[in-house]
């Protein structure tokens, strides 16, 4: 690859991180991704963390292969699947700390609206994405995740946008496009990711319970069934514009903040002291 001695790891692997990870990729870049041993992401079709799941995944022409990493041996051949261009997925939370395995970049991409254990210091580039973060405290670059004019810029000063609570517009749609647990327990679907839906439909049920549609659309995404879930978590997706194309596509979000990442990234390959002291 173009930059194989800058591998990077992608902490999260929904499907924003996954357009992080494909524009990673296209530049050249080494990318391995770090998720949890259940995944939460709901457009499963575009999130390299199905691989833990199924093993293997492709998005785009960007194949994700869950890797086990047990010992040294396994790390080296992790990074050498990772500089074919494959991009390993592995259950944890960051990068082993094996002799060798050391990331040039990290970028936390798990959205959690908050920093959870993310560094300065846990690479030569760390970068975070949406709220939670300060550049030039605990990352050196924040990449803006909120849709409007700023989506994807580079911060490296201070923080984004912070967090409202609300989703995005997507066709004239909020908050009520986002599907959420009636109550704890197991999801299970009648739905699938892409079939075209009626307001009112039900779409699966939580511990019984029904989860219905909440307007004409398609369903874009839903969490993994069988998953324990609580109260009030997002479990799925439903898009007003009705075209089942998208649902098997990485988002214009997920691509703007990936190209966000990028341009991090390079700059602080050809800038170790970036704008206004923040790099």
């Amino acid at each position: 690859m173009l930059f194989d001695d800058q591998l990077v790891v992608v902490r999260g692997g929904g499907d924003i991180a996954t357009g992080v990870v494909w524009r990673l990729t296209r530049a050249g870049f080494p990318v391995i991704v770090c998720e949890l041993a259940v995944p939460l992401a709901v457009r499963r079709t575009v999130a390299l963390s199905s691989a833990i799941d199924e093993g293997r995944v492709d998005v785009e022409g960007m194949v994700g292969l869950k890797v086990d990493v047990a010992d040294r041996v396994a790390m080296n051949k992790l990074v050498s699947t990772a500089l074919t261009g494959v991009v390993p997925v592995i259950m944890s939370p960051r990068l082993p700390d094996f002799p060798g395995a050391v990331a040039s970049v990290v970028v936390d991409a798990r959205l959690a609206k908050v920093n959870i254990d993310t560094t300065i210091d846990d690479a030569s580039t760390v970068i975070g994405l949406g709220p939670g973060f300060t550049a030039g405290v605990d990352c050196h670059a924040v990449i803006e995740t909120m849709r409007g004019h700023h989506l994807g810029k580079v911060i490296w000063d201070g923080a984004a946008a912070p967090n409202t609570g609300t989703p995005g517009i997507v066709g004239g749609r909020g908050s009520e496009r986002v599907l959420r647990a009636p109550c704890d327990g197991t999801v299970i679907w009648m739905a699938r990711i892409g079939d075209r839906v009626d307001q009112g439909d039900v779409l699966g049920t939580v511990a019984d319970l029904p989860v219905f549609a909440p307007f004409d659309g398609v369903v874009r995404g839903l969490i993994s069934p069988s998953v324990n879930v609580t109260t009030g978590l997002k479990i799925g997706d439903v898009d007003p514009r009705a075209d089942p194309s998208t649902c098997f596509e990485i988002s214009d979000k997920a691509l703007s903040v990936g190209g966000g990442v990028v341009e991090a990234v390079l700059f602080r390959m050809g800038k170790p002291a970036g704008p206004r002291g923040g790099a």
